[in-house]
């Protein structure tokens, strides 16, 4: 018999509420909680370990396959009310599906015949989750976080819809130790500046593997890691200077898939 939970003071619907709210307690947990039938869906078809699922009786009488094949995926499942999932919901519209989920290891290796986005320093969850939902749509190889915000975080799992669970990730410390081994391994290394003088993306032919950096939404590229790179632009007219972070990332991954 599933367990039924009314009380917003149930310790794993705090528990729940900690891990949407602070990288602190995901990492001190292991831990990220998810929302939405299709993320918490993702998450079981990616393998992922669902350690809780909170459902509404409405939810349930959907009668949803995907549902289904989470509840029998989870470790524990509770049927909760509806001021527990307000509670619990990080949207506007809450679907009455909710889990927490062991987080995975994600330390995938570089192929250096790859096609790679690199991040430093993007410090946007929105942002974040869109490249990484557009370069898993493009067919990247991965990404490389460098500095970036946590992966988890319940903005950036929203807009990469799945992605972040999906697509090879690698997490360092210091893109200008990094990146020097690869180039030695034979791929070619970029960095995407609003500069001018930079070779248009549009210009660019690549054969081999590549990684192309992308730069903080205030900053762009660090000065360091823009040193170790051929610098790309992508030209622009009218009177915009810069573009958004994942606008720019977007166009960049578009334009390495396509010169190959």
């Amino acid at each position: 018999m599933m367990l039924k939970i009314e009380s917003l003071q149930n310790e794993s619907v705090k528990l729940a509420c900690r891990l949407a709210a602070s990288a602190k307690a995901r990492q001190e947990e292991n831990a990220f909680f998810l929302e939405g039938l299709r993320l918490c869906g993702d998450a079981v078809q990616s393998g992922v370990r669902v350690l809780q699922c909170f459902v509404t009786e409405a939810a349930l009488e959907r009668g949803e396959a995907r549902l289904f094949a989470l509840v029998s995926a989870a470790e524990r499942t509770a049927l909760v009310s509806p001021a527990v999932a307000q509670k619990l919901s990080q949207t506007r519209s809450p679907q009455g599906v909710f889990c927490v989920c062991e987080m995975p290891r994600q330390t995938a290796d570089v192929d250096p015949n790859g096609v790679y986005i690199a991040l430093d320093h993007v410090q946007d969850p929105a942002n974040l989750g869109a490249v990484i939902r557009t370069a898993e749509a493009l067919g990247l190889s991965g990404a490389v976080l460098c500095g970036c915000c946590d992966v988890y975080n319940p903005k950036a799992q929203r807009a990469a819809m799945g992605s972040l669970l999906r697509l090879p990730l690698t997490q360092t410390d210091d893109l200008t130790a990094f990146l020097p081994p690869l180039r030695t391994r034979g791929m070619r290394l970029l960095a995407t500046t609003p500069d001018a003088s930079a070779q248009p993306l549009p210009a660019l032919s690549v054969r081999g593997g590549v990684i192309a950096v992308i730069g903080n939404e205030a900053n762009g590229v660090s000065p360091a890691v823009l040193a170790l790179c051929e610098r790309v632009t992508i030209p622009m007219n009218g009177r915009a200077e810069s573009l958004n972070a994942s606008m720019a990332a977007a166009i960049t991954m578009w334009e390495l898939v396509r010169a190959r």
